[in-house]
C-alpha cells in the first residue's frame, strides 16, 4: 500500500539563519527578499508580533524597531547548501526521495512498519545533525500528507509528526472543515475562487463532491486531487526530478540604471548562472530570451521588454549564450530610460546526448567544452561568484541587489567561516 512522508523545515531562511545564531532561538526574526524588498520567513515570535508575510519591509520597518526584531537579507549561499544538507541526510531514512523545494521533500514509506516512530526519528536527526527544526506528515496519498504536514505544524500537541491514518474519523472530518479548499495542495487562489462560486469552500466540501461533477467543470487533475482527499494515490514519487524545459535567472538591481554596460554586467552574471544550471542537467540551448523592465516614468507605466535569439546551433556554452544575450540587450536597451530589472531565458532546451553533431562544429569545441568543465568545477570548489565572466566584475556594483543585512555564508566561504577566540 502507497504511504508518503512529507519533510517540511520550519520557517527555513530563519532557521538557516540561527543555526550559528544561537542568540537567536527565542527572538524573533524575520528575513527579506531580494532587494530586502518583503517579508519572506518569519520566526514564530514574529508571527506572533501581527508582522505578515510579504509584508513590504518599510511598513514593518517600526514594528521590528520596536520589538527589537532580528531583520536578515536573504542569504541565497546559506541556504542553498544547508538544504542540500538536508536532503543528503533525508535520503539516508528512505528507499525513494521526491525532492518538491529547498525545504521540502517526499519520501517513500511504503515499507516502512512504524511510520511513526520513522518521523520522530526525522526530526531528531535533523535537529541534532543540522539544528534545523522540521515537521512530518504522513499519508496514504501525496497530497493527505501535505494535510497532515499541515497539522503537524499548527497544532504542537502532534509532537511534529502526524499520521493521517491515524486520526479519527471524526476529528478528520473537524479538521477537513474547518480548513479553506486553498489548503489542498494544488488548489491556487483563482481555482478557490471558481470553486466558491459553486459553494465548495472548505476542503471537506471539495472531498464530498461528485468526482464526475468535478471532472467536468474543472479537469482530470482536480478529479485526482478529490482521489488523493479521498486516500487514493494518484501523484507517483519522481526519484529523479525531470530536465526543466526553460531556466530563468532574473534579479532586480540595487538601484534603478541607465547606463549600458551597468545593465550588461548584471545580465552576463545571470546567463553565467543560467548557463551553468543547463549544464548540470545535461541540456542544450537553441533560444536566449532576455527581458529587461523599465520603471515607472512620467508618462510611462512600468513596462516589460523581451526580446530573443535564435543560435545557429544548441549550446551550453557560456561565451555563446552570453553573446547572444547581450545582442538581444542591445535591441532592447533605449538611452535615458531607468531601468529596474533584467533576466536571461534559456530556451527550446534539448537533452545533450541526444544532439546530432553538426558538419560546421568549430575544430575547438572539444576544447570549449573543457573550459566549461573547468568553470563548473571551480565554482562547485570555491562558489559561484568565485569565477566569471569579465564583463559582469565592472568596479560598479550597482546592478547587484540590496543586501545590507545578509549574514556571513558561513557554509561556503573560507573568509566567513565563524571565528571563536
Amino acid at each position: 500500500m502507497a504511504r508518503f512522508a512529507l519533510v517540511d523545515a520550519n520557517s527555513f531562511y530563519v532557521s538557516c539563519e540561527r543555526v550559528f545564531r544561537p542568540d537567536l532561538v527565542a527572538r524573533p526574526v524575520v528575513v527579506l527578499s531580494n532587494n530586502d524588498g518583503c517579508v519572506v520567513s518569519r520566526s514564530r515570535e514574529a508571527k506572533a508580533l501581527g508582522i505578515p508575510m510579504g509584508a513590504p519591509f518599510h511598513e514593518v520597518r517600526g514594528l521590528c524597531k520596536r520589538f527589537d526584531v532580528a531583520v536578515f537579507s536573504s542569504n541565497y549561499a546559506l541556504y542553498g547548501d544547508m538544504s542540500r544538507r538536508m536532503m543528503r541526510l533525508l535520503a539516508e531514512l528512505a528507499p525513494r526521495q521526491e525532492v518538491y523545494s529547498i525545504d521540502e521533500c517526499f519520501l517513500d514509506l511504503a515499507d516502512e512498519p512504524d511510520p511513526v516512530r520513522l518521523g520522530r526519528e526525522i526530526r531528531r536527526r535533523l535537529y541534532r545533525w543540522l539544528s534545523l527544526p522540521a515537521c512530518v506528515g504522513i499519508g496514504p496519498s501525496k497530497t493527505l500528507a501535505k494535510l497532515a504536514n499541515h497539522l503537524a505544524k499548527q497544532d504542537p500537541a502532534y509532537g511534529g509528526v502526524v499520521d493521517w491514518e491515524e486520526l479519527p474519523a471524526e476529528q478528520v472530518d473537524q479538521q477537513l472543515a474547518a480548513l479553506p479548499v486553498g489548503a489542498v495542495w494544488g488548489v491556487g487562489r483563482r481555482l478557490a475562487e471558481r470553486l466558491a462560486g459553486f459553494g465548495i469552500s472548505s476542503v471537506a466540501q471539495l472531498r464530498d463532491a461528485r468526482p464526475d461533477w468535478l471532472r467536468r467543470q474543472f479537469g482530470i487533475t482536480l478529479e485526482r486531487t478529490h482521489a488523493e482527499l479521498n486516500g487514493a494515490s494518484c501523484l507517483a514519487l519522481d526519484a529523479i526530478c525531470a530536465p526543466r524545459q526553460q531556466l530563468i535567472v532574473s534579479r532586480s538591481f540595487g538601484q534603478p540604471l541607465q547606463d549600458f554596460e551597468l545593465i550588461a554586467a548584471a545580465l552576463a552574471h545571470h546567463t553565467a548562472q543560467a548557463a551553468e544550471k543547463l549544464r548540470a542537467q545535461g541540456s542544450l540551448c537553441a533560444l536566449v530570451g532576455v527581458s529587461l523592465r523599465v520603471g515607472a516614468q512620467a508618462l510611462q507605466r512600468p513596462s516589460q521588454q523581451w526580446a530573443c535569439i535564435p543560435l545557429d546551433a544548441p549550446s551550453d556554452d557560456t561565451l555563446l549564450l552570453h553573446r547572444a544575450a547581450r545582442q538581444a540587450l542591445r535591441q532592447l536597451y533605449r538611452r535615458g530610460y531607468r531601468y529596474h530589472k533584467t533576466g536571461v531565458v534559456l530556451l527550446e532546451l534539448s537533452p545533450r546526448q541526444s544532439q546530432q553533431a553538426s558538419l560546421f562544429d568549430h575544430d575547438d569545441a572539444p576544447q570549449r567544452q573543457q573550459l566549461m568543465a573547468t568553470l563548473d568545477a571551480i565554482s562547485r570548489r570555491w562558489g559561484r561568484d568565485s569565477i566569471g565572466l569579465g564583463r559582469a566584475a565592472l568596479p560598479s556594483d550597482a546592478w547587484r541587489m540590496r543586501c545590507e543585512q545578509r549574514s556571513p555564508r558561513y557554509t561556503t566561504r573560507w573568509e566567513e567561516l565563524p571565528q571563536v577566540s
